[in-house]
């Protein structure tokens, strides 16, 4: 099945509303209002990734149609912020651009563009390789080959989005519409044009059991949202697999968008992070697992068992301190910081628990008077 040109297709034809395209969803009415309403009728989605966004972000939209997320986008980052659109129907970036200087004045400001490109595929810019094309067009096997050499050259000089380069990824149910054979590729893609400490907010329609090959291979529920959805649970492997981690559901609908063949379809949203690759060191650090369960699990295979001091290496202690887990843990640090240069590599494979000597210091013998009670006193 020709994936893309069945979406773009389908896409593209629906001028109107098509409720088959779309899940029911509420937005703010305040950020709605400066959109035309051109824009408003012709974007299709499963949920709201926008309200998770904050001031001042780089934001890049995967799948951003005529450009509704955007904007909306737009507005949460404010003037400090920036927004890129990445789309490959040539209709939808018609509409997404006509209307972009007409939101930036109705908001006062514009930091909002739309770029065409594969979101399987964010570092080849569409646009700059239908200009090399025009220069050395394609009219034989050989120049069909020979087609691969300016594209490369592209995403490597000119890429569309740049590595390490934007706060946070978000798209609205448009994963699923990527071919199967390029899943894994589109999740690493999301991964790689993250900053260290960035995000991706992803809404889609995932389902309850694996779909069907025949199903797969109808072009009417591919294009519709429904046979290239992934499973709950290999939505979020998908993330894993990539790199990240602390991933979460931030929306799971318990009622089905709709059931086929007794799979049920429904939106979610999911929150996924990138930041714990890099090397472990030693700096005699200890968190404490608050509860309420026994133990937990991270992504990086660290167990926490509830109460106990476990010791940890740097980065892990550093990035435990940040969302979503810094409510989770106490943090202790050592009574005497270990310069970096001194602090030796640390063994994440296992965890042990830090006896508090090793946080304090083994000749620690202070005496100290009892310290101000907060909160109503101590006793």
């Amino acid at each position: 099945m020709k994936t893309d040109s069945v979406v773009k297709e389908r896409y593209a034809a629906a001028n109107a509303g098509e409720p088959a395209l779309c899940c029911p969803v509420e937005y703010d009415g305040r950020y709605l209002k400066p959109i035309p309403r051109e824009v408003i009728d012709r974007d299709y989605g499963c949920g709201d990734p926008s309200r998770y966004l904050r001031e001042g972000e780089t934001v890049l939209d995967l799948g951003s149609g005529t450009g509704k997320i955007c904007f909306i986008a737009s507005q949460l980052v404010g003037p400090k912020g920036k927004v890129i659109g990445v789309d490959m129907t040539d209709d939808m970036l018609k509409v997404a651009r006509r209307n972009a200087p007409v939101v930036a004045e109705n908001i006062g400001f514009g930091n909002v563009e739309f770029r065409k490109g594969r979101i399987q595929d964010l570092g080849l810019d569409l646009e700059l390789l239908d200009a090399e094309l025009k220069k050395r067009p394609i009219t034989n096997a050989a120049s069909f080959l020979a087609a691969d050499e300016p594209a490369e050259e592209l995403r490597v000089k000119r890429p569309l989005v740049a590595s390490d380069s934007v706060d946070v990824v978000v798209s609205n149910c448009v994963l699923n519409l990527v071919n199967e054979r390029e899943k894994a590729r589109l999740f690493q893609e999301i991964f790689r044009v993250l900053r260290r400490g960035g995000r991706a907010v992803i809404s889609d329609i995932v389902s309850d059991e694996p779909v069907p090959e025949a199903m797969r291979n109808d072009p009417e529920l591919w294009s519709g949202c429904i046979s290239g959805a992934l499973t709950e649970e290999a939505f979020l492997q998908a993330f894993a697999d990539a790199g990240f981690y602390g991933m979460e559901w931030l929306k799971f609908e318990t009622e089905p968008w709709r059931t086929v063949e007794g799979i049920e379809f429904r939106s979610v949203t999911v929150q996924a992070w990138k930041g714990k690759q890099g090397p472990c060191h030693e700096h005699r650090q200890a968190v404490v697992y608050r509860g309420p369960f026994k133990e937990t699990l991270d992504d990086d295979g660290h167990r926490y068992p509830r109460g106990q001091r476990i010791a940890v290496c740097d980065k892990t202690f550093r990035l435990l301190q940040n969302a979503p887990y810094a409510d989770a843990f106490v943090f202790l640090e050592p009574h005497e910081a270990v310069p970096s240069e001194e602090a030796a590599p640390f063994d994440c494979r296992r965890a042990v628990k830090r006896s508090p000597r090793e946080t304090k210091g083994a000749d620690y013998s202070a005496t100290t008077e009892a310290t101000e009670c907060r909160e109503g006193g101590c006793c």
